[in-house]
This record gives structure tokens, sequence and C-alpha cells, in this order.
């Protein structure tokens, strides 16, 4: 099972792209943030933004 802040599929900035019919992560991370996130399965990305669009409803009220 992944991390809450390892599970691109809840992750905001994982994103379809249609140009090739595949999802990607649209952060621009440096090499070395990219081979922890892929070396160890307990690193937390740095860029995870969870993806609910509830929260901004919760903000404005």
């Amino acid at each position: 099972m992944a991390a809450k802040f390892g599970d691109c599929d809840s992750c905001s900035n994982y994103i379809y792209d249609e140009e090739y019919d595949a999802y990607e992560c649209m952060v621009n991370m440096d090499e070395d943030d990219y081979g922890r996130l892929m070396a160890d399965s307990r690193f937390q990305c740095p860029y995870y933004s969870e993806d609910n669009e509830y929260s901004i409803v919760r903000k404005q009220n």
C-alpha cells in the first residue's frame, strides 16, 4: 500500500495527457528528487498536492 504522499493517483499534479494517451506528473522536479522518489519507496514527494476539489469550497465558507 502506498503512503499518502507517494500515491500519484490522488495527486493534483498527475494529469492525463491526450497526446501520449497516458497519465504523467506535470511537476518539473530536479534529478535528485526524481532519483530519491524512484529509489526509496518511503520517500514522500515534496510536490504532492491532494486532488480534492472540495478543499477550495471549505476555504470559501
